[in-house]
């Protein structure tokens, strides 16, 4: 199957499928923790001031992210550049400071945020996917996806460029199918959208659905990083981003460990 980008011009602009989708990304998320806000008779503006902060935030953590890694301060000014790991860190520490401005305690806007992230980031992939970018190593299985105008094309030359074995008799011109990981993405944490969305009324202590959610994310990036075509795999097989989701996983073991005990310590003290 041969997939081209989806770009909408209007005029002398150009709305890419990645900016659309980032968009309703947030507005989606916004609108689940506006649900969530109102069904605990809170005030559901604070869903605008998070998603708000998630955007300044996000975008530049993404960027610092990347220019850290490919050490190109020129990147800061383009369009492109944005590493996820990056946008999360830098999302999370503007939502908190955003949370601390509003005295929101910390518990609640982790608690909002769970499973707007995980829907966020399900949207998000739908963008990385339009564009044609993120995608996976090579494959025969039926649903593998040529991107003959990728970022870059799936092309024999540019997979060999990620360090991807293909075939020496295979010409640098032909476009190659591949793993289109970002819907395998989008699937896996759709799944844990709805998953979370009915822990909402767990009775663990406040901010305890965080640490699921960072449990599901952490494992589900280290899993599809094994069909990525990435050429960071500087720790053996494994990527930078593997590295950095067992720091998530391990994060969230630790959150949702400590806030279960501190509902045991509520119940004996009760």
């Amino acid at each position: 199957m041969t997939i081209y980008p989806l770009v909408i011009h209007l005029g002398p602009f150009a709305v890419t499928g990645y900016g659309l989708m980032m968009m309703v990304a947030f507005l989606v998320g916004g609108w689940g923790m506006q649900r969530e806000l109102v069904r605990r008779r809170l005030n559901e503006e604070y869903a605008a001031d998070i998603v708000v902060a998630a955007v300044i935030g996000g975008i530049v953590g993404a960027k610092l992210w990347y220019v850290a890694l490919t050490q190109d301060p020129s990147a800061l000014l383009s369009r492109g550049g944005l590493v996820w790991y990056g946008g999360f860190v830098g999302g999370v520490i503007a939502v908190l400071i955003n949370g601390w401005r509003k005295r929101m305690p910390p518990s609640l806007t982790m608690e909002l945020t769970a499973p707007a992230c995980a829907v966020g980031y399900a949207l998000g992939r739908v963008g990385c996917f339009l564009v044609q970018d993120d995608y996976g190593r090579p494959t025969s299985l039926p649903w593998g996806m040529r991107f003959p105008q990728g970022l870059p094309p799936t092309t024999a030359g540019e997979l060999r460029k990620f360090g991807v074995a293909v075939p020496e008799s295979t010409p640098p011109w032909e476009v190659l199918p591949v793993h289109p990981t970002q819907l395998y993405e989008t699937a896996i944490m759709l799944v844990a959208f709805w998953a979370l969305w009915r822990l909402r009324t767990h009775k663990h202590a406040q901010g305890w659905l965080f640490g699921v959610y960072l449990v599901w994310a952490g494992a589900e990036r280290f899993l599809v990083e094994f069909f990525r075509a990435k050429d960071d795999r500087f720790l053996g097989p494994f990527t930078i981003a593997q590295a950095m989701s067992v720091v998530v996983v391990s994060a969230g073991v630790m959150v949702m460990a400590k806030l279960w005990r501190a509902r045991e310590g509520m119940l004996v003290n009760a």
